[in-house]
């Protein structure tokens, strides 16, 4: 329903969306222009211009769920011609291009958000997209082609977005063609490889985009036991990627050493340790167990992702046959909104959570869980490291995030190898696998296609029997 400044293609390119022009970059950095295409229109009929992008931007950073991603990054806009802006950042930002790109800074119009500029509009959105919403329930959105849109139109006359309850009334109503498509990276590992079978043989269609969603544990490090960096790096020695990802997935995720993805980092490390069951009774008899007495580790799990249980279950069970008298894992199912609720309250010792950038870029999955406002030690008190759950920073590492902001390319990417692996040593957090975005069409349907943020593209879905 909505487009970006900016698009990323197949090649890592930065390509123009809504701006005509790439973007900018003077005043040593600090000063990014944006010259805007003069022929868009919203849904509410009204023109697409800088004063609508300058609203929008501004009401991200006043009210935006995630508008942490900006980081204080913008500290004014200006709107020196009616399709310009111009952005006053306090610092150089190497990631503003991937930032631009985000749909988090898709316009709305500002004649139909004026009585919104500071609250939620949750029933409706007036954007510039190849759809504009119809209708509006918690179970159903109607999505009407856009018929003023100013690029290619969409393939199909509409969309009707339907969510389901559970697993398998998602997984029965693809397979009993109540449905055209499915998206869900929410259905059962069973029920994820039948597809990837029925795909297979011809019987359905299914799309792939990149690898971009990152599965991953969060460690209480300012709290027993993980404020004890031994204990962490036992645990990172202790898990099996290779059986987590046969056991649960059938190979479909794929093991992963890293925060970020590697289709997102050409010099991507696998910083994290390997599994080396060795390693983590040395470390934890170094710590007194092991001889009579076992650490207990209460595991929280989201009880309404089915691969967080099958995961948390298959750890559990090797984590008994690998290190019985040692470590013992507890299970604690609990739903996903009460987590997200309370995971800046310190409420769970280790979690199993996901994550996908905002934006293509290596940075945007490595500040939302490491940058720090304020630090004390290894302690971090304030800011994304607190909301992440973990508490935990490093002053090097943390300088080292700020200056890969002044930096380009290849230098770039180094340093933000180098803050991957001084995080791989302060050990408050155990990546563990990697998931590519599916979706699944009856036969009529064309393939699915994936954006290079893994955004299904709707507009591209049509009956290829017509």
């Amino acid at each position: 329903m909505g487009d970006t400044l900016y698009k990323v293609d197949r090649n890592g390119e930065l390509t123009t969306s809504l701006a005509s022009k790439l973007p900018e970059l003077t005043n040593n950095g600090l000063t990014v222009t944006i010259s805007l295409r003069d022929d868009i229109f919203f849904h509410d009929g009204t023109k697409f211009d800088g004063e609508a992008m300058a609203f929008t931007i501004q009401r991200f950073m006043n009210i935006g769920t995630l508008n942490y991603i900006l980081s204080g990054r913008i500290k004014s806009i200006d709107v020196p011609e009616k399709y310009k802006i111009r952005l006053n950042l306090s610092r150089p930002s190497s990631s503003i291009n991937g930032l631009l790109t985000s749909i988090n800074l898709t316009p709305v119009s500002p004649k139909s958000y004026a009585n919104h500029k500071n609250k939620f509009l949750n029933d409706n959105f007036i954007g510039t997209g190849p759809y504009k919403l119809d209708n509006f329930s918690p179970q159903q959105k109607q999505l009407k082609r856009f018929n003023l849109y100013w690029s290619t139109p969409a393939q199909n006359n509409g969309i009707s977005f339907i969510s389901l309850s559970n697993s398998s009334a998602l997984f029965g109503a693809l397979i009993n063609g109540e449905i055209d498509v499915l998206l869900s990276n929410s259905i059962q590992e069973d029920q994820r490889k039948y597809l990837n079978t029925m795909s297979k043989k011809g019987e359905i269609v299914e799309g792939r985009g990149s690898a971009l969603e990152i599965g991953y544990l969060t460690f209480r490090t300012n709290a027993p036991p993980f404020n004890k960096p031994i204990i962490r790096k036992a645990i990172l020695h202790s898990l099996d990627r290779n059986l987590i990802s046969k056991r649960v997935s059938y190979g479909l995720r794929k093991p992963l050493r890293s925060l970020v993805p590697p289709d997102i980092n050409i010099l991507a490390k696998s910083s994290w340790p390997k599994y080396n069951p060795y390693i983590t009774k040395k470390l934890l008899t170094k710590a007194g167990f092991c001889n009579g007495e076992q650490l207990n580790i209460p595991l929280t799990f989201r009880s309404n992702v089915p691969a967080d249980k099958l995961l948390a279950l298959t750890w559990q069970a090797q984590v008994q046959r690998d290190f019985s008298e040692c470590l013992k894992l507890s299970l604690n199912g609990v739903e996903s909104t009460t987590i997200y609720r309370q995971l800046s309250k310190g409420a769970y010792q280790a979690v199993m959570l996901d994550w996908r950038g905002s934006y293509p870029d290596p940075e945007a999955y490595l500040s939302p869980l490491l940058s720090c406002e304020r630090i004390n030690r290894n302690v971090c008190e304030q800011g994304e490291a607190v909301i992440s759950g973990s508490f935990w920073t490093d002053p090097l590492m943390e300088n080292a995030l700020k200056r890969s902001e002044e930096l380009h390319g290849r230098k770039r990417l180094e340093a933000l190898n180098k803050v991957e692996k001084i995080a791989s040593n302060g050990g408050a957090y155990l990546p563990i696998w990697l998931l590519s975005p599916r979706a699944w069409a009856q036969k009529y349907i064309s393939k699915p296609e994936f954006d290079s943020n893994g955004h299904l593209l709707l507009s591209r879905l049509k009956n290829i029997n017509k």
